[in-house]
Parts: structure tokens; C-alpha cells; sequence
């Protein structure tokens, strides 16, 4: 498997989570996307630094060359995951903890 399909993979993962299995509907809400773009914009410029100086380097036959500010896609991909898996997983434990209070 490569890099590429498994960050396609990892943000279907996290679209199932928050849609079905978390059920919190995050990609429904104004506040999810309000708050991504500033983060992406942290994650974009993080990236931008760490690989123009090469200090993190990808191969490039196991990406697919499109790049964001010198981050490579699978990076947003997978940072766009990662934020969207947190944020459903801590909505849903928060929601059960207010159960459990009850």
C-alpha cells in the first residue's frame, strides 16, 4: 500500500467516524471548518518549514508530487484526518462522560 492511498484511506476512516460511528456530524458545522482552516494554515506552514529545509524528505516515487506550500498532499490529507479523528473522538468520549454523570 502506499503513502498516498493510505492517507485516502485515513481521512475515510475519519469521515465514517464522524458521520456514522461517532455520529458527531463535525464536517456538518461552521465552527469544524472555521476552525480547520486555521489550524491547516499552522499545519501548511509547519510543513512549509520542515521540508524546504529537508529536514523531513519523502521519496518521491511513493507520493504523488502535488504539494502545498512544499508539503507534500498526503501530508494534508493526513493532517485533515488526524484533526477531523480527534476532534470526533473527543466530542464522543465528552458526550459519554456527561452520560455516565447522570
Amino acid at each position: 500500500m502506499t503513502y498516498t492511498q493510505i492517507a485516502i484511506l485515513a481521512v475515510l476512516f475519519a469521515i465514517s467516524f464522524d458521520l456514522y460511528l461517532f455520529n458527531t456530524q463535525l464536517l456538518k458545522r461552521k465552527v469544524f471548518w472555521t476552525s480547520y482552516a486555521i489550524i491547516v494554515g499552522f499545519q501548511l506552514l509547519t510543513n512549509w518549514w520542515l521540508t524546504s529545509r529537508k529536514i523531513v524528505m519523502y521519496d518521491p516515487e511513493v507520493i504523488t508530487g502535488i504539494r502545498f506550500f512544499s508539503a507534500p498532499a498526503e501530508d494534508v490529507l493526513f493532517g485533515f484526518a488526524l484533526i477531523l479523528s480527534v476532534l470526533s473522538l473527543w466530542i464522543n468520549l465528552g458526550k459519554r462522560a456527561s452520560a455516565n454523570r447522570a
